[in-house]
């Protein structure tokens, strides 16, 4: 577990906690950190903002105020309910992934990971060597997948790689995330 890391910086006083981990430890990280009557202000990283896979385990209630980024629509915000992308998601879960859980985020991730992957088989054509892959994944210009939220793209170059570089801060109220602010990055 993380208790000892949790209790050793609470000790050390400090008022603001990041905590960069994958699901399970960010879960106990925010259950413990609540548990100690600790309340610093939380940034949580985004690999573990699942409503249903972290927060739920850790307590909505120990969750509250928590401070991330987001970059693609949250199936839990109703804000989306009559978003054609969100129903258009929704139905290829019913569709293609019937068990799968429709608030949990990291369903809409694996399917905008395998949509940039379509888009760089379809930018490939024909030629489907490793090299064309390599080349065509690193030329992707201002790709604009319906789940993500408005005004983030992917981009991509041979110099640089990471196709997502523009975030909107969110805030955990209990129930959803409530994003606040403007797009950030380029």
């Amino acid at each position: 577990t993380v208790d000892s890391q949790i209790v050793t910086l609470q000790a050390s006083g400090v008022d603001t906690l990041f905590i960069l981990a994958t699901p399970k430890f960010a879960a106990q990280a925010i259950r413990k950190t609540y548990d100690v009557g600790w309340r610093p202000l939380t940034f949580l990283n985004n690999v573990s903002t699942s409503i249903a896979a972290v927060l739920e385990p850790a307590g909505l209630e120990k969750s509250v105020g928590l401070v991330t980024v987001l970059y693609f629509k949250d199936p839990n915000d109703p804000q989306w309910a009559n978003d054609p992308a969100m129903k258009e998601w929704q139905g290829w879960m019913k569709k293609y992934y019937p068990d799968g859980n429709v608030s949990d985020g990291l369903n809409v991730y694996g399917y905008l990971a395998a949509q940039t992957l379509i888009q760089t088989l379809k930018q490939c054509g024909d030629d489907l060597t490793r090299e064309n892959v390599m080349r065509q994944a690193a030329n992707m210009k201002d790709l604009a997948l319906p789940m993500l939220l408005p005004g983030i793209k992917v981009n991509t170059s041979p110099t640089d790689f990471y196709p997502l570089e523009q975030i909107q801060l969110a805030r955990f109220d209990g129930k959803r995330w409530l994003l606040f602010g403007e797009v950030l990055g380029k």
